[in-house]
């Protein structure tokens, strides 16, 4: 029996191939030197109950292009008992986006969300109005890395956008200023903070789409936000990234709250992951 156990892409996922690799081995290198044994496996196949003593969904890239799929496999988890790093019950709610306004209503600071089963342009010309700006941001309720996610001005049109259920937000220019802000936090205590600012004339942080990335030590305005979401999700979580923005009012509000399958850029952390390493060794109990 393996001590952890990684989950990776589908083995029928290409676009991954070449990409999964280095950010495992920067997960397993802290966990190796707290003497466990690490090993990966793709997301789809069958996790046997006796194969590892945790799971950790942490590279399942693609997930969110097989729903089905994916719901499937929380539920075998939980069918099974499988000791997973950040429960089951809790992932299966963290993939689909419609958190947001359950986190908003709990008094987190949220970005401003509206959430459509059916998206039309009614609902995103509504959006204008009752967020008070010209310009909203698109994007599926379950998706990863801004997949069909799109900018929409007044007046304009959704293609690219999502073909199902969507939120409606509106668009923040402090994404390419300041940009993003991604707190990480392991069995609920601060780690490390990185910004993520996207190039010019784009409002997309990842790197994928020429983001840059940079450590900083949060003010505590953004930190005590940060603690309010997890507050919030009321869940012990072995990890957790919170991805705040400055809002219309200028406060740090939720983008994200990432459980599943974050980077979490343990290169920025001063500790070079041995506080991510201690939370999983506490989860496997």
């Amino acid at each position: 029996m393996v001590d952890v156990l990684i989950l990776v892409p589908a083995r029928d996922e290409p676009r991954f191939a070449d990409s999964w690799n280095p950010l495992f081995e920067r997960l397993a290198a802290p966990l190796r030197a707290k003497g466990l044994s690490v090993a990966s496996q793709p997301w789809t196949d069958k996790v046997e109950k006796d194969q590892a003593r945790l799971v950790m969904p942490s590279l399942a890239w693609g997930y969110h292009g097989r729903q089905d799929e994916w719901f499937g496999f929380l539920d075998g988890l939980e069918r099974d008992g499988i000791r997973v790093a950040n429960p089951a019950d809790v992932m299966r709610w963290n993939s689909t986006k419609t958190y947001l306004v359950e986190l908003a209503g709990k008094g987190a600071p949220v970005v401003p969300t509206h959430a459509h089963d059916a998206l039309t342009l009614e609902h995103v010309q509504a959006a204008f109005d009752a967020f008070g700006v010209d310009e909203v941001v698109v994007k599926p309720q379950v998706s990863a890395g801004s997949h069909e996610t799109i900018r929409v001005k007044r007046h304009g049109s959704l293609e690219g956008g999502p073909s199902g259920p969507a939120l409606i937000q509106p668009f923040l220019p402090a994404v390419g200023e300041e940009g993003e802000l991604s707190l990480f936090f392991f069995d609920g205590q601060f780690s490390h903070a990185v910004t993520k600012v996207a190039v010019a004339g784009d409002f997309r942080v990842q790197p994928q789409f020429g983001g840059q990335v940079s450590e900083i030590a949060p003010e505590r305005e953004a930190l005590r936000a940060a603690e309010m979401v997890l507050e919030a999700a009321g869940e012990p979580l072995t990890y957790a990234r919170v991805d705040l923005i400055r809002g219309l009012e200028h406060t740090p509000q939720l983008m994200e709250l990432e459980v599943i399958e974050p980077d979490l850029f343990l290169e920025h952390a001063h500790d070079h992951g041995a506080a991510f390493a201690a939370a999983v060794v506490r989860a496997i109990g």
